[in-house]
């Protein structure tokens, strides 16, 4: 099963709506992923700086002090913004990779759900609207964002388990669907120095995407390159720092339903996670073809 939701904003009066939209649209595919949900909102951090999301079992623990302890050890100002398990890093840009590198050291706890200059990822078990009511997901704006709420069939329900999955700087995927060549990927991803998280094999989609675009190749090519590289049925909604794409393998046997109007486009695995965005009665609405890359960008 699982539910995909995603929405990139053509009009930029809209985007102090954006989390209402995403979380009216993520919890109506409730039923379609009961296990746990996840959504990524996507606005610009400050000129120079960059956000990254942690999450910690222990937020009490891990969240004190931490302001201090990382900025004390990067030799830069950190700030802090806790968002229950949740916390959302803000630091210089150029500092990112040492903050993962001292996180390791300082608080070996928390784990990174994603980072980059727009992104940030929130993803919990438990029902989607309990999640999104946590996180407080509705009062968010942004630019776009991608939401997933998670049936799991592969592996456990776990908080690293739920969707998005980000391998890349402001890059995340969410996946419907089920790869059958990801074991094979994923130790070749591990060669060329990747490292995973999870057994999921949308984690193992992500990290493809990521290592194909390392190589040279922008998301588009990168998407038109899996159809050959990836066995197996899938549904991806990708989200990158400007814009999202869309694409389903060659059957298509997932469910997929988009929506474009001058405002907005849409995207969810059913056409009722759209119903309430404002003008989708006048709104041109389609099933996106089989092995055909979609992608909006700002």
């Amino acid at each position: 099963m699982c539910g995909i939701v995603g929405l990139f904003l053509k009009d930029r009066s809209l985007e102090p709506e954006l989390g209402a939209m995403l979380t009216d649209m993520l919890v109506t595919m409730t039923d379609r992923g009961p296990d746990s949900a996840g959504i990524a909102i996507y606005r610009p951090a400050e000129p120079g700086q960059a956000r990254m999301t942690v999450q910690s079992p222990d937020p009490a623990r891990d969240f004190d002090a931490l302001d201090h302890d990382l900025g004390e050890a990067l030799g830069c100002a950190v700030s802090v913004r806790v968002q229950d398990t949740h916390a959302v890093l803000q630091m210089p840009e150029t500092r990112l990779d040492a903050a993962r590198t001292a996180l390791r050291e300082l608080r070996p706890e928390v784990r990174v759900m994603g980072a980059g200059g727009s992104v940030e990822i929130f993803k919990e078990t438990g029902l989607p609207a309990d999640v999104a009511r946590r996180f407080d997901i509705a009062a968010m704006s942004g630019s776009h964002g991608i939401g997933h709420t998670r049936m799991a069939t592969e592996s456990a329900v776990t908080t690293l388990g739920a969707h998005p999955f980000s391998t890349g700087a402001d890059q995340c995927l969410v996946h419907n669907g089920s790869l059958s060549n990801h074991n094979n990927l994923r130790r070749r991803l591990v060669q060329k120095g990747m490292s995973f998280e999870t057994q999921n094999d949308s984690e193992v989609a992500a990290a493809w995407l990521t290592a194909r675009m390392q190589d040279g190749a922008d998301l588009g090519q990168a998407l038109e390159d899996s159809l050959n590289a990836l066995d197996g049925f899938f549904t991806f909604v990708v989200g990158t720092r400007d814009g999202f794409g869309v694409l389903r393998d060659p059957i298509a046997c997932k469910p997929a339903v988009m929506a474009e109007t001058d405002r907005y486009v849409a995207f969810g695995s059913e056409y009722r996670a759209m119903v309430n965005l404002p003008g989708i009665d006048t709104a041109r609405v389609w099933e996106p073809e089989p092995a055909t890359v979609y992608f909006w960008k700002h």
